[in-house]
């Protein structure tokens, strides 16, 4: 009597509590409690790996120096206006869902440290070692998924005393631009955070393909695509309106026709040359920063070779990873590899909305390009082939798929992107006048965007305060030391500079 009375007690519970999960999880699909995550958040949410941690790392260099109270009185007046910095998500087996942190601590998310003891000039390594092992450091998946590290008293290349703020943001909380809009409201005189209307719900399945679809088609510039002519502008628009009737438009044909090609582009890329930076990662991280160098520089160089600053400084990146797999004895000669660089899908006045609205293209570097000019100008014809692509669209529609799928099948489809690249590049223009936070100035600034699958290798440019800076962050399998990529950065920009003043100019420069 007694067994089956514990029998029954314990069958009730074990309903119970199947009950409670089946209602956690159905509620929240159906977005009853919290906010349901977007698809394209929960492919990176489940993305991370041993290899790679789905995080945008920062860094910012403050001079004079600022204090833990002062910082966090800061975030707590600014960042936490942003509701998605008090909430937490809970995973279930149709997705995520975004839910208030009742237990949410400050102390939890903005950390005090003390960096270990280094010699004179050599405070630089031990900052990069820092974040090197903080880029591997998996984020609390019980809180928000953010964190700030914050070294009071850091010392400066220059020799200059100030401290120095490690950022660690989860990939499902926001992409780069999206995270500038923040960085603004961060900052001294920074806006506050727009307030944010509750989305209403929508109609099901219709409307997130629409949303997911056919709406970012409508909600992109032509600025956004690089895309060019009125036609395209015209054929973007037809888009506003799935009901609206399409048939017989000749702009639209010729959209999805180009959406056709890129598409096959995108599957039928061949997997990239088998560099020495190109292998199974490993589970540790370096990272590594030039001092900036002059952006009106780099802006006159371009302007002597009719170039972009994009183009100029890609192909510096370039230049630099051939010099560094020369060093090493690899035979780089008519060599490329494949970088994926993000392009971002939404007008800068809905940043704030956070969330991830990017997609990639596929951008291939000729490393094995020996002449400065002859390449700057490969990467300008390479960049001009990619505007008016609609890849990145591709790009950020199977996201939204393959956020919809099982883990085990969303990764066997983002690993088909990372046998075909090489590394993850961004390039992103920052203020141009130095920035302000807690009355100290924000000296230098840069950040990296998370690396998928096998790829091992991140780049970012950033323009800033009058400077370009160039960083990478490195798997230490693959490359374990990236500082000697960085240290060829500074001399390729200056073979750059150096050849185009001793080029025969005529009145209007070169045009190809």
């Amino acid at each position: 009597m007694v067994t089956r009375v514990s029998a029954q007690a314990v069958g009730k519970k074990v309903a119970k509590n199947v009950q409670k999960n089946v209602t956690r999880a159905v509620s929240g699909t159906l977005g009853l409690t919290g906010e349901r995550m977007s698809k394209v958040d929960t492919a990176w949410l489940r993305m991370d790996t041993p290899s790679n941690l789905m995080m945008i790392v920062g860094v910012w260099q403050l001079t004079p120096g600022v204090s833990h109270a002062a910082v966090c009185e800061r975030i707590e007046s600014s960042l936490l206006k942003y509701a998605r910095f008090r909430q937490r998500v809970m995973e279930d087996a149709a997705g995520a869902t975004w839910v208030e942190d009742r237990y949410f601590d400050l102390k939890n998310h903005v950390i005090a440290e003390k960096l270990p003891k280094a010699a004179k000039g050599k405070e630089q390594e031990v900052l990069q070692g820092r974040v090197a092992e903080l880029a591997m450091q998996p984020l609390d998946r019980k809180r928000p998924l953010w964190q700030i590290h914050l070294v009071e008293d850091y010392t400066g290349p220059d020799g200059v005393k100030g401290s120095a703020m490690i950022v660690r943001i989860h990939h499902c909380i926001a992409d780069g631009i999206a995270l500038i809009s923040v960085t603004m409201s961060l900052v001294d005189g920074g806006a506050a955070p727009p307030e944010r209307r509750k989305k209403e719900s929508g109609g099901g399945a219709e409307d997130w393909i629409a949303d997911t679809l056919l709406r970012p088609f409508t909600d992109l510039t032509v600025k956004a695509l690089g895309a060019a002519g009125e036609g395209a502008a015209r054929s973007l628009n037809l888009l506003s309106d799935p009901q609206k009737g399409m048939a017989g438009s000749l702009d639209m044909a010729k959209v999805m026709l180009q959406v056709l090609k890129d598409g096959a582009a995108l599957a039928l890329m061949p997997d990239d040359s088998k560099t020495r930076l190109k292998g199974k990662p490993g589970k540790t991280k370096k990272v590594a920063w030039c001092q900036p160098i002059p952006l009106d520089e780099v802006k006159a160089v371009g302007k002597a070779l009719n170039c972009s600053i994009n183009d100029v400084l890609l192909s510096c990146v370039a230049g630099a990873i051939g010099e560094y797999l020369k060093s090493h004895g690899d035979d780089v000669k008519g060599q490329e590899i494949r970088a994926m660089v993000p392009v971002n899908l939404r007008p800068m006045e809905q940043a704030y909305k956070l969330g991830n609205r990017f997609g990639l293209v596929p951008l291939v570097l000729p490393i094995g390009v020996d002449n400065p000019i002859e390449r700057v100008y490969e990467v300008r014809r390479r960049m001009a082939a990619l505007k008016g692509s609609y890849q990145p669209l591709l790009a950020f529609s199977l996201l939204a798929i393959a956020g919809l799928l099982i883990k085990p099948a969303q990764d066997a489809m983002l690993n088909l992107f990372s046998k075909k690249t090489t590394a993850v590049m961004t390039n992103v223009p920052g203020p141009r006048e130095k920035l302000k936070f807690c009355g100290a100035t924000l000296e230098q600034s840069m950040f990296w965007v998370p690396q998928s699958g096998d790829v091992g290798l991140g780049v970012s440019i950033l323009s800033y305060g009058g400077g370009v800076q160039f960083g990478v962050i490195t798997d230490s399998t693959l490359c374990p030391e990236p500082q000697r990529i960085i240290d060829e950065f500074v001399p390729e920009f200056a073979k750059l500079s150096i050849v185009t003043l001793m080029l025969p100019w005529g009145d209007q420069g070169p045009t190809s």
